[in-house]
């Protein structure tokens, strides 16, 4: 199987313009620039007047640092209790610059696959079943995954619309892409029919080098229009913001990152048949 073939192939990415949109991003493997990822592609739709949350999953707790809040916070839910305390209300943290909301995730999630174990029959669809209460209140849920393919990454691909996928732009990288791409497919195929890839996205790559340029260029021959045209580039500030505690809209609003990462909100909008809200604005000011 080739990894183009594994690809899940359900038809279109839904196309409705109502309803909350949930997605994952993520990779089994570390430092491809996921958690950059899910915090600013959150907290720019958070910033088009889009209801959004973000939800680290991962025990290193990266998104809350990244927008400057206490992974520790005293008297917030974390995603932890999502999963296992299905509070009625999530206590959320405002980050007041977007408006997005996030819930904090921390070192006790490292615990999680085991504790899922333990819920039998329901430990599949854990997740899903305690973020249902909550959907109503958001048109998107960004969900940063753990760098794992366990127990908790499948309740993940379960309970979300459409993945995510970054990939550092490096010869290595289709190598752990095939098995994840083949454990989505059986995913589709067993828990989530719905399930849809909704692009891969190149981070982390410096275009000025012939070997990134080849890269690039391998990454698409193999997945085609599943690859996003967006590329995230290599640059410093986007490895400085996250110790400032700010998104790189605010460490560098006007910089590279930035705008790639403006450029990857507008396509996520439109595999997905949404407005992009700012453009709108901008027009009927105009």
């Amino acid at each position: 199987m080739t990894v183009a073939d594994s690809v899940p192939r359900n038809g279109s990415v839904s196309r409705e313009t109502s309803g909350c949109h949930i997605i994952a991003v993520i990779n089994q493997k570390g430092g491809v620039g996921k958690t950059t990822t899910a915090v600013n592609l959150a907290a720019d739709l958070a910033s088009r007047n889009y209801r959004t949350l973000l939800i680290d999953l991962d025990p290193q707790g990266n998104a809350a640092t990244s927008l400057g809040a206490d992974r520790y916070q005293e008297g917030k839910t974390t995603s932890y209790d999502l999963l296992f305390n299905k509070p009625d209300k999530l206590e959320t943290i405002r980050h007041e610059k977007s408006g997005l909301d996030l819930l904090i995730g921390n070192v006790g999630l490292i615990r999680a696959d085991l504790d899922l174990l333990n819920l039998g029959e329901k430990r599949d669809t854990a997740l899903r079943d305690a973020l249902l209460p909550h959907t109503g209140r958001y048109d998107f849920i960004i969900i940063d995954s753990p760098p794992s393919l366990g127990i908790l990454t499948l309740n993940i691909l379960i309970s979300s619309k459409s993945v995510v996928i970054p990939i550092q732009g490096e010869y290595l990288a289709l190598e752990g892409l095939s098995m994840l791409l083949e454990t989505l497919g059986e995913i589709t195929t067993t828990h989530n029919p719905s399930l849809e890839v909704l692009g891969c996205l190149v981070t982390m790559t410096d275009l000025r080098t012939n070997l990134a340029q080849q890269v690039v260029a391998d990454v698409r021959t193999h997945l085609g229009d599943r690859v996003f045209s967006t590329i995230i580039p290599r640059t410093v500030r986007l490895s400085e913001c996250p110790s400032h505690g700010q998104t790189i809209f605010e460490y560098d609003r006007w910089g590279a990152g930035a705008r790639s990462y403006v450029a990857l909100t507008d396509e996520v909008l439109d595999r997905i048949s949404l407005p992009r809200k700012a453009e709108q604005k901008k027009e009927a000011t105009a």
